[in-house]
């Protein structure tokens, strides 16, 4: 097995209400991405493979952080984040439940509703939550399997997905970890005995010298 790499994108716009118009980078989101790769190229950093959502925040933040210099950049839709956005307008649809308006709020309507969608409540999901764990599992694996370093570009769901399954988390860690993972951040799996083991979780090295603190972001 391979290491994996997993950045999340940048900031997308946060004000959005539906899945169409939060997809797509914020100027700050180009930046985050653009700090990025060059810290990559400031350390070295090398990878075998690149792959890619095929979201348009995905494929921007691959752009931005000059993820081409390392390979063809494999865009695979397993590597989609949830629509959470479906999911919430569903959910105050069916049960009257309060869209979120601030990253505060997330913090008690997120859980609400990933618990709902795992008890399968939501009418009209277009994605179960087992067939997206299913999906994220599937192609973490033909990654891992693959030769040489992976680098992948992906969602805060996807990562947090991939956390709750390699270290066991229940679904209220899960929801809970999902909100702390930042835009741009760094995730590393490693190989250990015959499955993947997570050994770095949100750094953002490229966002920690003191000019550069007031781009780290959440949503």
């Amino acid at each position: 097995m391979s290491q994996i790499t997993l950045i999340r994108h940048g900031q997308a716009q946060t004000g959005a209400t539906d899945e169409a118009s939060y997809d797509n980078l914020s100027g700050l989101g180009r930046q985050q991405s653009a700090w990025l790769g060059a810290h990559f190229r400031e350390i070295g950093e090398q990878f075998d493979r690149v792959y890619a959502g095929t979201l348009i925040r995905h494929q921007q933040t691959a752009e931005a952080m000059g993820a081409a210099e390392h390979g063809v950049v494999i865009t695979d839709p397993r590597l989609d984040e949830v629509a959470y956005f479906d999911l919430s307008n569903k959910m105050h649809a069916q049960f009257g439940l309060a869209l979120p308006t601030c990253r505060d709020e997330f913090l008690t309507h997120l859980p609400l509703v990933f618990t709902a969608w795992q008890d399968g409540q939501i009418e009209g999901a277009s994605e179960s939550f087992h067939d997206f764990q299913t999906r994220v599992d599937a192609v973490l694996h033909e990654i891992a399997a693959g030769e040489g370093r992976a680098l992948v570009v992906t969602s805060g769901g996807l990562i947090g997905m991939v956390v709750r399954v390699a270290m066991g988390l229940e679904l209220g860690a899960f929801a809970r970890l999902c909100l702390t993972i930042m835009n741009t951040s760094v995730h590393r799996l490693h190989p250990v005995g015959a499955g993947l083991t997570l050994t770095g979780f949100n750094a953002i090295p490229h966002l920690e010298i003191r000019d550069r603190q007031d781009a780290q972001t959440y949503i």
